[in-house]
């Protein structure tokens, strides 16, 4: 019997969202639905949970449904795309980002089958896959004056915790996102992040040495883009630890000053 489908309906305006949703709720092939009113809050969603379709909406503030589906291109296992829209004049552009099926509002019955049809078919090459946690997706959304920037894991030398928020150290520079530092550990950690203090998070990366200062460890930051190189402190009982993973991590991620290879 094949498992229902887990999915995520996106659309900025709210009766729209409230109709959607509820037909994706009672189709007998899905699962769950889980909800987001803009690309920002669908990333979150996404970044929390393994969602299987996303239905969404093309026309949006921020980024548009055509960019976060670019966005979902490089996942490393991405949720199928339908687009529900009211507009027939973006289907070439919405299948270029590779969508299964392009839903016209109102949404009718027999079409919904047929894209929950569409979705449960491209399911099986995916699932042969090693399951993914999209909680440790490569991008995190972060908000700054009202613009969303997708920050590249793989950029962030640092993080930094401020409550329950934690600023990212990026090439792209500092970003605060509402997710605390001991979130980001335990999702990162087996993507070469190493907690070194209460209040740092580390890329191993970007690590180009360790040095003890009147008993005190410290760690060296290579600069990172924007980001000037820093060194920033170890607690006791996470300095073995650190100096046992950098010693694991290949050293020509380690040169300082040197780009990624």
């Amino acid at each position: 019997m094949t498992k229902p489908l887990t999915v995520l309906a996106v659309d900025d305006e709210v009766p729209a969202l409230d109709e959607l949703a509820y037909l994706l709720g009672r189709h007998p092939g899905i699962g769950e639905v889980f909800r987001a009113g803009d690309a920002t809050s669908a990333l979150r969603e996404l970044n929390h949970r393994r969602i299987d379709a996303v239905f969404l909406d093309i026309n949006m503030p921020g980024l548009s449904g055509i960019e976060l589906a670019g966005v979902l291109a490089h996942y490393a296992q991405r949720p199928a795309i339908v687009f529900v829209t009211a507009h027939d004049d973006k289907a070439v552009a919405a299948f270029d980002v590779g969508a299964v099926d392009y839903l016209l509002k109102p949404i009718r019955e027999d079409r919904l089958d047929e894209a929950v049809r569409r979705v449960t078919s491209a399911r099986p090459a995916e699932e042969a896959a090693p399951e993914r946690d999209d909680a440790e997706s490569d991008v995190v959304p972060a908000e700054l004056g009202g613009i969303t920037h997708l920050v590249p894991r793989a950029s962030i030398g640092w993080v930094e915790a401020e409550g329950d928020y934690a600023r990212l150290h990026s090439a792209s520079g500092a970003h605060l996102v509402r997710i605390p530092l001991s979130t980001l550990e335990s999702r990162w950690r087996d993507h070469g992040f190493q907690r070194v203090h209460r209040s740092y998070l580390v890329a191993l990366r970007f690590v180009t040495g360790l040095r003890t200062v009147d008993g005190a460890v410290l760690v060296r930051m290579r600069a990172n883009g924007a980001s000037p190189g820093i060194e920033l402190p170890v607690s006791r009982r996470q300095a073995r630890e650190l100096r046992d993973r950098v010693v694991r991590t290949p050293m020509r991620s380690l040169r300082p000053g040197g780009a990624d290879e």
